[in-house]
């Protein structure tokens, strides 16, 4: 079959597809695109002779943003299906790093599909090409490759073949998977070749469900036995593994309480028996609370970053760890006994070996920290402007158990974690591996194409969204009906709390005109957040109450077209403290008495060297 190198590389993505527990799914589902002279001749001209039946087209605004969307749409499909992104050389391509990162990093997978300089190189430099005199083979794509779970250069339509088994690999590999960069020089991408039809026949890749070492499951289980304060920690595996049920009934079964780190909240229902919520520098009390008395620590599906663990600091020193979890990288940390399998089918392996034990009935003081949540997050008749809480508590009261409510960095993250009380498996969707800002309005875009059954709210910061509402024009072009709330706190919320714990007096983190002194304390500047939400087309609700912005959220709900709800927030009333320490270096030395009693401070919380697990 004669065909382009790119005509051949979008057939061949149509044809793939991706299995488990007998369902399959498209594996590269679409693709997002902003095209330039390194795609427009090769990717693009390829897509408009497949046709939207073969590979329908996205059109991006940012090319962070398109790989933020696909990213979106993988973590919503539990990783069995993603979406690929094209862009030109240059600054087209570079701009795809951020979001590379974001996805190796939460090891989510997506396909970069960047043009690259021409490998026959006529004329040289092309525009856009980067010259780096002592290795000619390099070009700004390159930048991609620490971030990337896979790169290669297609440097001649030999090479595609074999490339593309390779990024198909890494894409349906739980373990292996991220962003996968196949560099595409634009002369490449023109050029015809003979290609064998078994290259485009349909192929169906296997995602199985590994069980643990029999031995190691026997010993993980004889550990769990000998506790007398285990708990559970649920990690985005369980989610990815779609073993949310099977982690409902192993916790009922055992008795052993269940907290959730950022990624893995919603694995067990907020009312559930045994759960105690979040867990770390985020967490709530009783979660915290039973992770410094934990002698036997069962982790599934998580990494244990440092806000899980509290900078290495929550865990007792003499905890032992049990770990499964289908990256042995993982399953080893914490100096724990490594169970290296899948999510539910390991638990399913530890609940044949656990037969008839029960954990020791302990108290978790649960009901006064829902208590204390009642109260934080409001009953809809509070004082306006809201706190963020409330502004949660008007979500939880409106949204239903089946839409998905998307956040990322900044001081949201910590409040919903805390707070929020997810009634489904796939309702928190918080990025939080990489905490990238921009992350919310993209990403918001990719859940509703994967899941356009369910309604989608992106609750969005004033400082996010300055950084990329590019998207809201496709979310307008092609019809999806996503909601935003945008909340307006005039500056970096999370940051400048940080920064006043610190000492660094939060210098620099609000939307504000140059003071007297030029620090950025003068009037908040005259930004209209919702003026420009609505140019870019969305409707835009601004409720000026508390009880309106419950209705405004309903009627978001409801409405056939994306939708924003703007509030303004009190940034003065914040939600519950920090159960557990993060370690933030402070100035060792300074001639601020701000930044010297910070340091005072940071020295007396500091855990005492040797008093932390090895991570």
């Amino acid at each position: 079959m004669r065909l382009t190198v790119a005509q051949a590389l979008v057939r061949f993505l149509s044809v793939q597809f991706t299995e488990r527990d007998g369902v399959r799914h498209r594996t590269v589902a679409g693709m997002w695109g902003i095209f330039g002279h390194g795609n427009v001749a090769g990717v693009g001209q390829a897509l408009l002779e497949a046709g939207p039946e073969a590979m329908p087209f996205h059109q991006g605004r940012n090319e962070q943003a398109m790989v933020h969307a696909a990213v979106g749409y993988a973590r919503m499909k539990h990783r069995l299906s993603t979406l690929a992104c094209t862009t030109s050389i240059g600054p087209g391509a570079t701009n795809l790093v951020t979001g590379a990162a974001l996805a190796t990093v939460n090891r989510v997978p997506v396909l970069l599909l960047p043009g690259d300089v021409f490998a026959t190189r006529p004329a040289d430099p092309v525009l856009q090409q980067l010259e780096v005199p002592w290795a000619y083979d390099v070009s700004v794509n390159d930048a991609l490759r620490p971030v990337s779970r896979y790169f290669d250069r297609i440097w001649r339509p030999e090479m595609l073949p074999a490339s593309l088994l390779q990024a198909m690999r890494v894409l349906t590999d739980p373990v292996d998977t991220g962003a996968v960069t196949l560099a595409l020089p634009q002369d490449v991408q023109t050029e015809a070749h003979e290609w064998p039809d078994e290259l485009f026949r349909e192929r169906v890749w296997h995602v199985r469900r590994p069980l643990p070492d029999a031995a190691a499951v026997t010993e993980g289980a004889a550990l769990l036995r000998s506790a007398r304060r285990p708990l559970i920690v649920a990690g985005g595996g369980v989610r990815h593994a779609e073993a949310a049920q099977a982690l409902a009934e192993f916790a009922a079964a055992t008795g052993v309480p269940v907290a959730e780190t950022q990624a893995g909240k919603g694995s067990l229902r907020w009312d559930h028996p045994q759960a105690l919520g979040a867990i770390g520098h985020t967490g709530t009390a009783p979660a915290d609370a039973a992770a410094r008395e934990a002698d036997v620590v069962l982790g599934v599906g998580t990494r244990w970053t440092d806000f899980t663990t509290a900078s290495g600091s929550l865990f007792a020193p003499g905890a032992r760890f049990v770990n499964l979890n289908a990256a042995a990288f993982d399953g080893h940390k914490m100096s724990g006994l490594a169970l290296v399998g899948d999510a539910r089918a390991g638990l399913a392996a530890l609940a044949a070996e656990l037969a008839g034990f029960r954990a020791p009935e302990r108290e978790h003081a649960v009901s006064a920290w829902r208590a204390l949540t009642d109260t934080v997050l409001g009953d809809g008749d509070g004082p306006w402007p809201p706190s963020q809480a409330e502004v949660i508590g008007a979500l939880d009261a409106v949204l239903g158990d089946r839409d998905v409510l998307i956040n990322a960095a900044g001081s949201m993250p910590g409040d919903l974690h805390k707070l929020w009380r997810s009634r489904d498996p796939e309702q928190y969707h918080v990025e939080y591996g990489y905490s990238c800002m921009g992350y919310e309005i993209p990403a918001a875009i990719g859940v509703r194409l994967a899941a356009p059954d369910r309604e989608v709210f992106a609750l969005v910061g004033d400082g996010t969204y300055l950084m990329l509402p590019t998207e809201i024009v496709t979310a307008v072009q092609e019809g999806i009906p996503v909601n935003l709330v945008i909340v307006q706190n005039h500056g970096y919320a999370s940051i400048g709390g940080l920064s006043a714990q610190v000492g660094a007096e939060g210098y620099g983190t609000a939307y504000r005109f140059p003071g007297a002194g030029g620090d950025f304390t003068g009037a908040p500047l005259p930004v209209d957040l919702a003026a420009n939400a609505a140019s870019l087309g969305l409707d835009v609700l601004t409720p000026g109450s508390a009880k309106e912005l419950r209705t405004a959220l309903a009627a978001a709900r409801e409405s056939p077209r994306p939708t924003a709800v703007y509030v303004e927030t009190d940034p003065a009333r914040q939600g519950p403290p920090a159960e557990a320490w993060w370690d933030v270096p402070v100035a060792e030395v300074s001639t601020r008495a701000a930044t010297r009693a910070a340091r005072t401070a940071y020295e007396e919380a500091r855990p005492a060297p040797g008093t932390r697990p090895a991570l």
